[in-house]
């Protein structure tokens, strides 16, 4: 029978949808793992970190995440996981409830270097690289965009062209998250048989990952430039499934899936920020959160979280069922990065000057969803997809 009124579980703040319901106890143990960890390694030291515009520690956050399995997380074989794409959504969207520095490092760690290796490598390269990967003891970067080429990398400029049995690099790479204390670096780059990924040791000589600096976003994560000069590498150096720009992007759509997940804890994390502050915040003689235009905004925050949310747990549940199309990972990244910026944005009004006091995370997470926003393709690109497959039109081009 239906249940009644009396029976009914209340209300949950926290929860308005019920959307724990669709965990199962393991979804829900990772989660909690992962936010403790975020809460004890991330949380006491990121204001810290963001206001001086560095990661301390990098190395060993790796290797702590690495323990924890979330590098390579929803990978199979050479010491990964092999979770489902539903927990490692959860786990990126509790990195990115305490940073999105954090949740870069991960992405770019699992969902581009090592997916690369691992979908295009050859068994030899799986072998050599993934398990110190998984670990954490070799960070990886991923090097696809250039200085004068972001949303239309079939224009790269980095050549790679074959001395006797060598290939021998040569290019720049620009906005590289790790790039600069990466082992490895997975870099992409014309050829005459069309574009090819490259396995490029970060020691040999030649290569330079010199650290952007002056980022007034993703203050909390190494950003780099790659400089490639006639760096020279063997034949098996190339990945040998990876041919044409497709290879590229389908790493890009598992770093994509990320993304939606984890711009929700950015969300979360603000939204959590301002329903505290207006229960607590007094005005007028009483707590702000008792005025109906704050609870009008809180209203609508906790609408576009929670379906975000849904979004997200509903293209997990198709990935884990391989059914998964890019248009949809689109469809995801263009709502909940724009919805979760819309609510850091309104949780900044409920603060009101505090907002953009790193004594809250509000201005923090605000800041970092305006990279979030532009890489892994910009909210343009994501409409153009969605408008061709709406359409059948291509307006690209």
């Amino acid at each position: 029978m239906p249940a009644t009124p009396s029976t009914l579980p209340p209300f949950d703040p926290e929860d308005p949808l019920g959307l724990d319901d669709l965990l199962t106890d393991e979804d829900r143990a990772v989660r909690a793992t992962v936010r403790q960890w975020a809460g004890d390694r991330v949380l006491p030291h990121v204001a810290d970190w963001y206001e001086r515009g560095e990661l301390p520690g990098i190395r060993e956050l790796a290797r702590e995440l690495g323990a924890l399995g979330a590098l390579g997380m929803s990978l199979t074989g050479y010491g990964c996981a092999g979770a489902s794409h539903v927990q490692y959504g959860l786990a990126c969207l509790e990195l990115e409830a305490a940073d999105s520095g954090i949740r870069s490092l991960v992405s770019v760690q699992g969902s581009l270097a090592m997916y690369a290796i691992w979908r295009f490598g050859s068994e030899e390269q799986k072998q050599q690289w993934l398990p110190r990967m998984a670990s954490g003891e070799v960070i990886g970067c991923f090097g696809l965009t250039e200085p004068d080429h972001g949303s239309d990398p079939a224009g790269m400029r980095t050549y790679a062209e074959r001395d006797g049995s060598d290939w021998v690099l040569t290019g720049r790479k620009m906005w590289i998250t790790n790039g600069s204390v990466a082992g490895v670096a997975v870099v992409w780059a014309r050829t005459d048989d069309g574009i090819r990924g490259f396995v490029v040791p970060t020691d040999l000589p030649g290569f330079a990952a010199p650290e952007i600096k002056h980022k007034w976003s993703l203050r909390a994560s190494v950003t780099s430039e790659l400089v490639l000069d006639e760096v020279r590498l063997p034949a098996d150096a190339v990945l040998p499934e990876a041919r044409g720009l497709g290879a590229p992007l389908r790493c890009l759509g598992q770093a994509r899936y990320g993304i939606v997940w984890g711009s929700m804890g950015a969300a979360r994390a603000c939204f959590e920020a301002a329903l505290d502050y207006a229960r607590t915040r007094e005005q007028f003689g009483r707590p702000i959160g008792g005025f109906q235009l704050t609870q009008a905004k809180l209203a609508d925050m906790a609408l576009e979280l929670h379906k975000g949310l849904l979004l997200a747990h509903h293209l997990g549940r198709r990935f884990d069922a391989r059914t998964l199309l890019p248009e949809q990972i689109s469809f995801g990244k263009l709502n909940n990065v724009r919805e979760a910026i819309d609510i850091c944005r309104t949780a900044r009004t409920i603060l009101g000057a505090n907002g953009i006091s790193l004594e809250y995370p509000v201005m923090r997470h605000a800041t970092n969803l305006e990279s979030v926003l532009t890489y892994e393709g910009t909210a343009e690109m994501h409409q153009l997809v969605l408008g061709k497959a709406l359409t059948g039109l291509d307006a690209f081009r």
